[in-house]
């Protein structure tokens, strides 16, 4: 978990695709490494909308079989 691409300072736009200029250069950034200043980024769950033809094919299927 504790890996470059779940942290804060991870931006691909950056030299070494860090912010925080205080670290060293980390390879593979997404294996498991010892950071200093390693800190979860926070984001925001967006789950999947439910798909209305899901909804009307159960709705129909349960009036095919009698449910």
């Amino acid at each position: 978990m504790k890996v470059c691409l779940n942290c804060v300072s991870y931006d691909t736009r950056c030299a070494y695709q860090c912010k925080d200029r205080r670290t060293e250069p980390v390879l593979d950034k997404h294996l498991a490494n010892f950071c200093e200043y390693f800190d979860f980024v926070r984001r925001e769950w967006v789950g999947v909308k439910p798909d209305e033809r899901e909804g009307k094919a159960r709705d129909q299927f349960k009036k095919l079989f009698g449910d």
